[in-house]
């Protein structure tokens, strides 16, 4: 399985592929300080083999590299961080950290 994750910011979402075919998404808002990650969403077919893993972890490393803070409203990202709060707590804007720790 060829897994594939890329932005397409005319939709604002990323989007994640496996074998070309549209797996799953994280819709964002992108403001000129930080990026909000919105919502998160897997297609059924593609539930339960890590994708959505893949596409969070690919989502927070691009808004480290581009040196976006992150604003995680959608639950699934925030739960994520939660997870592995030593590659991704500090992506968080400073003043929500204490908030997406304590869920």
């Amino acid at each position: 399985m060829a897994v594939e994750v890329r932005d397409n910011p005319q939709e604002s979402r990323y989007e994640i592929r496996s074998d070309g075919e549209l797996a799953g998404f994280v819709t964002y808002g992108l403001h000129r300080d930080h990026i909000t990650f919105i919502h998160t969403e897997i297609e059924p077919a593609y539930e339960g083999h890590g994708l959505g893993g893949q596409l969070a972890s690919a989502v927070l490393d691009d808004a480290r590299r581009r040196g976006l803070p992150v604003v995680p409203l959608c639950p699934f990202i925030a739960s994520y961080i939660r997870r592995h709060p030593g590659e991704y707590l500090s992506l968080i804007k400073p003043e929500l950290q204490e908030q997406v720790i304590n869920g």
